[in-house]
Order: C-alpha cells, then structure tokens, then sequence
C-alpha cells in the first residue's frame, strides 16, 4: 500500500473541453481546472480540432493543479480522453501533420460505403474488432491523412488522443497506447489483443505507425514537473472510463452517458459477446493482464442538439432552461430525430439527417424543446431494447452520468419509457472519476471491493407510465427513424 502519498490526478480530455482534476484517497475532488476550445467544421460534414491546442492546454491546466500543491505528494495520473479521434505527427517533429480529426467527422463516408460494398470484409470487421464500418472510428480517419497529405510513413506516427497526450507528456519518449483505446481504431484484433495485419493490408497503414498496446493499468511513463516524476498509471477511453467510474464491474451491469454524444455500455465479463442487433462489441479495459468486454451502443447527437437549441436556434440562454420549456409543453406529439451526423447503432445510416415530425402551428419553442429532450430519451431506448436482446441479460436499472444527466426532465422520461429505475450519482462526470479509480488502484491506494464500498450519494427517478403510453410512444418514434431513412436514401 501506498501510504506516502496523497492524490490522483486525471486528465479528462473531452470533445469541447479540457479537464485536470485532482481527486484525494476518498475520490473528493480537492481541485479542478477546465478550458473548452472551439472545433473546426472546414466543409460539410468535416470537423477538426487544433491537436497542438489541444496539448498546450491540458499541460497549462495540469500545472495550474500541480502549483496548487507539494507535486510530491501525487502518487499518478490517468488519462481519459475523447475516442476514435485521430491525430497523426511527424516522429522528428513532433508537429501534428494535421489537424486533430475528431470522431463526429463524417468525410470517408463514401469510401465506407464502398467497403461496406464486400460482406467477407464487413463479416471480417465485426468478427476481428466487434466494430462495424463506419468513419466513426480512427482506421478511415488516419487513411485519408495519408493520402491527403501525401506522407511516407517511415515519417509518422499515429495516435488516438491519449497516445498524443502520452507522447506529449513524456517528451516524445513513449509511443503508447491501452487496450480500451485501440479497441476503437478499426483495426485493433479484440479477442488476440493485437493489431490485425489483415486489417492494416486492407488500409494500407504500416504496422510501424502504431503505438505498442498495453493493460490499461500499466505504468506508461512519467511526467516531469521540476524535480518531480509522476507515473501516468492508467488510460482509459472515456465511455471506458465511465462504465469503471459508476462501478460497473460485473457482468449485466450497464451505464449511460449522456454527453456530447450518449453512449452505453454494458460490462459482458471475459466473454466478447457479438452482436446481431447493430450493437458493438468493445474492450471495457484490460487490468492486470485480464481483459473485460462491454456491448456498446452509440448516439451521435445527445447534448449537442441541446447546445443548438441553444447557440443556433437561441430558444435560451442556458441549458437548464430547457428543462423549464418542457414542462411547460402543451404538445404531445412532436418528434425529433436527431440524426446530425448520420444514425450510429442500432440503426448505423450515415446519411441520415436530423428531422422534425408533428409540427402544427400550435407547436412552439416549448414543444420542440421536449421532443428534442426526448429524442435523446428514446435513442437511449434503442439501445437497451438491442442490447438486452444481444446480451439476453434483463436491465433491473439505469447508471446515468454526463452533462445532460443533470436535466430532471429527461431522466424521469427515461425512467417512463424503459420502465426502470434510473440512477444518478451525485458525481455525474464519471470519466474523470473512473480513471482516478483505476490510478489508485494501480498503486494499491484500494481495492475493487473497497471502491465499491466507498459511500455514493445518487437520486433515483421511478417509472411512472403505463405500458400502454409507453408502446405507442416508442412505436411512433420508430415510424419517425424510418421516415427519416427514407428522406435520405433520396
């Protein structure tokens, strides 16, 4: 046990945002610094970020935290970052090529569709990554580098972002990565732990690019702060990061991030439980050399379409308000599906685009409001209703966290239309929290039953529907994502 030393830091790199958090021995934050920074849309459907940005301001927040205290006593830090995000540097340099493509970007859509072309390679994506194909993930992302920059990768290396803040930190000394991480990149083998070299042919990406995959409690390096050493003791994706942070360390157990985008996972054990619903099959981490698998499902649009209730339509001020304009709604049959950048699982249409269905000229900010709040609700259900049937595991509740958790609102809706409790820490930023856990426990801070234990305080939203309400309102919504397809086969 690690006695001396009295803190974890976690870098929590985030889609719009930048985060250090320092958390004591009982997981209270002591400290907390964050900068958002604006992404890059260059074209339709394209959206960057500055990686160089990016870096510089995760290391001012990390010494920022650091001058706040005796850095000696920090026994580690994790990282958890946005996933699938690709960022590709010159190895000399150290300079990005160019910049940070982030994982909402949709610009190798056509080419995956040609590839989707040949159901051997389709079969083999699903069967070698638990994925499907889709530029959602890294492998198109960090192709279209290449050729569009027309590079020699003798030159390069490759990095989702905790691979380019782990060589930052370390001064260009480690070219890593963990499992949950490459799990996300489309070309990581999920079941041997390996890259896959049918996968990189099919590419043209040169195995050499890679980072090394390791557990994600591995001493990946140090960060030097003076005359100080901090080991950098565990990576996580942040969904990863979340699933560890609510405590979902058994099988069955499943949790729901409501941020940028929403994402479920549930925690399927050692077994890598393949999907016929749309559904993916992920690495939740590999810890000690024992590696747990997750379903996962995938929303594109959650918080976002809040913000542009917000920033585009200016319907208010503040994304709490939202909640105040849906109970305020007198409609009850406006929809909205919120397919902004195309439909992730189960349904997995890149083209499809966001739609409104219902409107009457009694239907006013108010309404929209609600169905834009239950759009993110009844994507959720999407999931569940995939998942549960893939994993044949009956839900009992709902782990919430995430920005967006916090709306009361779209909590009890959720709880209404699964029928299930839904639980939500009083800690919703789960990912942060998650990677702190694992930190410590990689320094024997505590063990798993010790973090289970560990006090939680959480409010607890009952279903209060009946089944009939809830099969009508989920069968219309069904007829609103199929509308919605056939807009954009058009």
């Amino acid at each position: 046990m690690n006695f001396d030393k009295k803190y974890i830091i976690a870098i929590d790199q985030g889609t719009t945002s930048c985060r250090v958090i320092l958390f004591d021995r009982k997981l209270k934050t002591v400290a907390k610094a964050q900068e958002g920074y604006s992404l890059e849309m260059p074209e339709e459907g394209w959206v960057e970020a500055d990686a160089e940005l990016i870096w510089k301001l995760q290391e001012k927040l990390l010494i920022q935290i650091l001058t706040q205290i005796d850095p000696d006593e920090v026994g580690a830090i994790g990282i958890t970052n946005q996933r699938e995000t690709t960022v590709v540097w010159n190895k000399k340099t150290g300079v990005p090529i160019y910049n940070g493509i982030i994982w909402q970007d949709q610009r190798t859509s056509a080419w995956c569709q040609e590839l989707k072309k040949d159901k051997d390679f389709v079969n083999d994506i699903q069967d070698i990554t638990g994925l499907v194909i889709d530029p959602y993930f890294s492998a198109t992302k960090f192709k279209w580098i290449i050729d569009h920059m027309n590079v020699d990768q003798d030159d390069i290396l490759f990095g989702t972002i905790d691979t380019w803040l782990l060589w930052k930190m370390t001064k260009g000394l480690v070219h890593a990565t963990d499992t949950s991480n490459a799990s996300r990149t489309l070309l990581f083998d999920i079941h041997t732990l390996q890259w896959s070299k049918l996968l990189l042919t099919k590419f043209g990406i040169e195995e050499k690019t890679l980072p090394k995959v390791m557990p994600s409690n591995s001493e990946f390096g140090y960060f030097e702060f003076g005359n100080t050493k901090i080991p950098i003791c565990a990576i996580l994706g942040d969904q990863q990061a979340a699933l560890f942070g609510q405590n979902c360390f058994k099988p069955g157990m499943v949790k729901n991030t409501y941020g940028t985008g929403c994402f479920m996972l549930m925690n399927t054990g050692e077994k890598a439980i393949k999907s016929s619903s749309g559904i993916l099959t992920t690495i939740a981490w590999t810890i000690n050399n024992i590696t747990s698998y997750a379903l996962e499902g995938s929303i594109f649009v959650a918080g976002t379409a809040i913000q542009w209730l917000r920033d585009d339509l200016e319907f208010f001020d503040d994304s709490s308000e939202s909640e105040t304009l849906a109970n305020n709604s007198k409609v009850d049959g406006v929809y909205f599906v919120p397919a902004f950048s195309g439909l992730g699982a189960p349904f997995w249409d890149m083209n499809a685009q966001g739609t409104f269905f219902g409107i009457t000229r009694q239907v006013n900010k108010a309404d929209l409001t609600k169905a834009t709040l239950e759009s993110i609700g009844l994507r959720t259900c999407d999931l569940v209703f995939a998942m549960s049937n893939d994993a044949n595991i009956p839900m009992t509740k709902l782990l919430v966290d995430g920005g967006a958790s916090s709306n009361d609102y779209l909590m009890q809706f959720q709880s209404d239309m699964l029928g299930l409790k839904v639980v939500r820490p009083a800690q919703i930023e789960s990912t942060a929290l998650g990677v702190a856990k694992l930190a410590g426990y990689s320094l024997g801070f505590w063990d798993i039953d010790e973090l289970m234990n560990l006090p939680r305080n959480t409010k607890v939203f009952s279903p209060n529907s009946t089944e009939d309400k809830r099969e009508y309102k989920y069968s219309r919504w069904l007829k609103a994502i199929k509308l919605t397809q056939m807009w954009a086969d058009e």
